[in-house]
């Protein structure tokens, strides 16, 4: 198993705002809306240096969406900001209807998604986001697993022509990818190769996946673990090579199972390769208050669920 060392931990968010201040910098064509979470958003840095191409427009998340179909007509390339749960449930109807619909080049980029949102509950803990975004067509979905990758994200949707749902989150997490990478939409990375089980990860259960790999390692068992920070359009050819190896599936996500990371791979594997799966969520439930950690340890978002996954799908290989 690999090592991953790590010198600091950070907030996904951050890297967004990072991401946008740097794009700011580099592609007068950009220009951000935030729904009243400035701060949150981490979208101040941005807002300071290019007043002129910041929007505030308030506790209106359904005009903010309008607004940026809109300015995509101009040819500029509106980033949205605001919270998961207000950047898809709220405002589902104007996303379907004014930008995915048309295929608006608009980039939903949404924070404090699912359970380690923490203490404001389940009203604000949206743990069906991805499955909403995915439905729709033309949608890309990204969810990142530390600060650089989120900044790389947030770079390169920059570059990519048509709308995005950009997924981050609150809590600070080890920043453990390279700050130089090159983020390439659709494609998963292989953090570590293995034979006996794949474990596909996204968002922060990528790292829960990497300290499940050393636990499985001390009981000698190989796991590949891959990053799956793009989970539309999934990187079907990485999936099946790598279970094709190991014959036998663990997904792992922050999310509800249904229309979740496990969902799209079990779809693929019902297909194309019929394997046994186990899948590491939320069970149809919503949230509730708590820090983030108890949360995850409740709702068996851990490294600990991880490895009893795998055990459970290697018996029925």
């Amino acid at each position: 198993m690999k090592d991953f060392p790590y010198t600091e931990s950070k907030d996904t968010r951050s890297g967004f705002g990072a991401g946008l201040h740097e794009l700011g910098k580099t592609n007068p064509n950009v220009v951000a809306l935030c729904a009243d979470l400035t701060g949150s958003l981490k979208m101040d840095a941005f807002k300071k240096d290019f007043p002129e191409r910041f929007f505030q427009v308030g506790i209106a998340e359904a005009n903010m969406i309008g607004l940026a179909a809109g300015m995509t007509i101009g040819g500029k390339i509106p980033f949205t900001g605001t919270f998961a749960n207000f950047s898809t449930g709220r405002v589902y109807d104007q996303i379907r209807q004014s930008v995915a619909y048309s295929g608006k080049n608009v980039k939903i980029c949404a924070s404090h998604a699912g359970l380690t949102l923490g203490e404001d509950g389940a009203t604000h803990q949206i743990l069906e986001d991805v499955g909403m975004m995915r439905m729709l067509p033309h949608m890309t979905v990204i969810n990142p697993c530390d600060f650089n990758q989120t900044k790389a994200a947030t770079i390169a949707i920059a570059e990519y022509e048509g709308p995005v749902y950009l997924r981050f989150g609150r809590p600070v997490v080890p920043n453990f990818t390279p700050a130089d990478q090159k983020f390439e939409i659709g494609k998963a990375v292989v953090l570590n190769e293995g034979a006996d089980v794949s474990i596909f990860a996204t968002g922060h259960l990528v790292w829960k996946a990497i300290l499940a790999g050393k636990l499985l390692a001390e009981q000698g068992i190989d796991a590949e673990i891959i990053n799956i920070h793009t989970i539309k359009p999934l990187d079907e050819a990485a999936v099946l090579a790598s279970v094709s190896k190991t014959r036998c599936v663990v997904t792992a996500e922050e999310h509800q199972l249904n229309g979740g990371l496990g969902d799209s791979i079990a779809q693929l594997l019902a297909r194309k390769m019929p394997l046994p799966i186990e899948m590491v969520g939320v069970h149809d439930s919503f949230g509730e208050s708590a820090t983030p950690d108890q949360l995850m340890e409740k709702y068996g978002l851990t490294e600990s669920a991880i490895v009893q996954a795998v055990q459970t799908v290697m018996a029925r290989k």
